[in-house]
């Protein structure tokens, strides 16, 4: 039976989870042409874009490239349907991370200098966000007493009232997770950064496009791991959590338009220090409460 609902979540995850993310990148798009004194694109301005990338002629440079960017995805919107249909939350962070690195392996497989610098830049924000990541999962199942996600709806009271330690961390690397500035040292989704966009400088048509929907559906599950802290028995919580969803998500889209890029090392180091002092604190406190 859990199979069943995990197949089902992860097709209900392939319709949704692109068109909500859609939505929130033409939101995205509008706040902060607005934020720059702009008038900005339609809502649906992404999804014109990706349409038109999915129109053109594959024009990879090889043929693994669009293979592991395929895998990539595929493995994305199976850590979304894990986590939508009220699965393992360790297990969802896990095949996010394996999507990352075959996002990697793909840009590296391209043998572009530019793709290289971003892959490797890649590389760097994965060592940067992957401990606070498994911290927040850590820290959520000693909150709430297990990592599948559909326990909320039987809590007492939600996760952020003793993991909101962790949830402060979590939202220090969404940061990066959402490549907004100042952390989007390996690409940005913007045109405000930089012409070549490293990590994906090599790729283009249907390859690119499909990096755009696995950015979408990527979106939206990391705006669900932030409303899981915010979940209880009771139903009304569910509002809560989207109110939260919808303001954490202006507030990334605010620092995105407000602080210029920062150096490796120092992303690095700073996301390193949040782990340590906001996951690992409050994991310790957890332990003997």
């Amino acid at each position: 039976m859990t199979i069943i609902v995990t197949v089902i979540g992860i097709i209900a995850f392939a319709i949704a989870g692109p068109i909500i993310g859609c939505l929130l990148a033409g939101l995205d798009r509008i706040i902060s042409a607005r934020m720059q004194g702009r008038v900005g694109p339609p809502l649906l301005q992404p999804y014109y874009d990706v349409r038109k990338l999915f129109s053109k002629e594959n024009a990879s440079v090889n043929t693994s490239e669009h293979a592991y960017i395929l895998f990539a995805f595929i493995f994305t919107l199976v850590a979304g349907g894990v986590f939508f249909s009220g699965g393992n939350l360790l297990l969802s962070v896990f095949l996010v991370t394996l999507s990352s690195l075959l996002f990697i392996v793909a840009a590296y497989s391209s043998r572009s200098p530019y793709s290289e610098v971003g892959a490797a830049r890649e590389t760097l924000q994965a060592m940067a966000y992957e401990p606070m990541l498994y911290l927040m999962c850590v820290a959520f199942f000693m909150a709430s007493g297990w990592f599948d996600v559909a326990g909320v709806f039987f809590l007492d009271a939600p996760a952020i009232t003793t993991a909101w330690l962790a949830f402060l961390g979590f939202l220090f690397v969404l940061t990066i997770k959402l490549r907004k500035s100042p952390f989007d040292i390996s690409m940005s989704h913007h045109a405000h950064q930089e012409i070549v966009r490293g990590v994906t400088t090599e790729m283009s048509g249907p390859t690119l496009g499909l990096v755009e929907v696995m950015h979408w559906c990527e979106n939206v599950l990391f705006m669900g791991w932030v409303a899981m802290f915010f979940i209880w028995s009771n139903p009304l919580s569910i509002v809560l959590a989207v109110v939260v969803v919808l303001a954490v998500y202006f507030l990334e889209i605010w620092i995105d338009n407000n602080f210029a890029r920062v150096k490796w090392q120092l992303m690095l180091k700073s996301a390193w220090a949040v782990a340590l002092v906001a996951g690992g604190l409050n994991v310790a406190v957890l332990a003997y409460l």
